[in-house]
């Protein structure tokens, strides 16, 4: 088999206005280093930090030139002389951090995240750190596989990290999109009880039949925190998987147990903090923990529970797009009428 020599790939060019700048471009393959695996990308995934990149609501970009993307899975074309893990075939996803290979994340291995300063994976051809790569589940196919590198494995460390989940447990999940449906099947899976909110009764239907067993409309209930504490016998639950930021965190934090967890995901909102929220910490012994997506070493456990429960850890794809039409798939993740995650098909074969 002849190696590529060109690859197509997408890129946000300098002194942008958004994503509808998206541009496909061609360049060359680079010559593979002994360590690394060159790696043909048959599908990738877009997650709001896409976004936000592209719209420079995340920051330290300060409008540069961008290869976008953090997630996505893809077949082995060629390996590096040195590399003994990988052979041409395997079927892989790369880690968002490729050097956080497992612990904590530090300032070193949050610097290679994809897609940002390092260059993503919207491309046909990508080289990766051999160590970086995780085989995906034997039953998915790409396009469900792409969806695990940010989303899944961020719900995955929510619940499985420090303060682990454990049957019995009742947990509070904000949202239908990726991280939050990946955390309800997660969830389910583990034999919790699950309370999930939305503003559509539509998506809270689709929650119902992956197992979640309380629903909670927000807008017609904008004081949903003390919805959680009845539906808890005034107890609150276990743990709160919080992805809206400043607008639901003061929220997600009353919703929560005396020595529950909450794990923050994301910043969808904004809004003031309340004066008390400190206080509310401190009185209920709040566990409040940041999630920087994990390691690959949580990556490969993550994957065992998935072949170990595929009947409950199917990925919810809500759309696939070609990948001419980028700039369409980042305007449907910007709409934020989808369940679950949207899908970039890369190779047409």
């Amino acid at each position: 088999m002849s190696l590529p020599k060109i690859s197509r790939q997408y890129l946000l060019p300098a002194g942008r206005d958004g994503y509808k700048n998206l541009a496909i471009v061609e360049v060359e393959v680079p010559k593979l280093k002994a360590t690394e695996v060159l790696v043909k990308v048959h599908a990738a995934s877009l997650q709001y930090r896409d976004l936000s990149r592209a719209n420079e609501f995340y920051g330290g970009l300060k409008g540069r030139e961008v290869i976008p993307g953090s997630d996505m899975a893809g077949e082995v074309i060629s390996v590096g002389e040195d590399v003994t893990e990988w052979k041409v075939g395997d079927r892989v996803c790369a880690n968002f951090c490729p050097t956080h290979l497992h612990g904590d994340a530090t300032a070193t291995t949050l610097e290679s995240a994809l897609g940002g300063v390092v260059p993503g994976v919207l491309t046909e051809y990508r080289s990766f750190p051999s160590q970086s790569l995780v085989r995906i589940p034997a039953h998915f196919s790409y396009q469900q596989a792409a969806t695990l590198p940010c989303a899944a494995l961020t719900a995955y460390n929510a619940l499985h990290g420090r303060k682990q989940i454990k049957a019995g447990d009742t947990v509070l999940i904000l949202g239908t999109g990726g991280v939050s449906i990946w955390a309800l099947q997660f969830a389910v899976t583990s034999g919790a009880t699950v309370i999930l909110t939305s503003s559509s009764d539509e998506k809270l239907k689709i929650a119902q039949r992956l197992g979640a067993k309380h629903l909670i409309n927000y807008r017609n209930i904008p004081d949903w925190e003390e919805e959680v504490l009845k539906l808890t016998n005034g107890v609150g639950v276990d743990h709160v998987v919080e992805v809206g930021g400043q607008g639901t965190l003061y929220k997600s934090i009353k919703s929560a147990r005396i020595g529950g967890s909450v794990a923050v995901t994301g910043i969808l909102s904004q809004s003031d903090f309340p004066k008390d929220i400190f206080h509310v910490v401190i009185y209920r012994a709040i566990e409040l923990r940041g999630i920087l997506i994990g390691s690959v070493a949580l990556f490969r456990d993550m994957v065992r529970l998935i072949e170990a429960n595929p009947e409950k850890t199917t990925p919810v794809i809500d759309k696939v797009f070609t990948f001419e039409d980028g700039v369409a798939a980042y305007a449907h993740l910007e709409s934020q009428k989808h369940v679950g995650k949207i899908v970039i098909q890369v190779s047409k074969d």
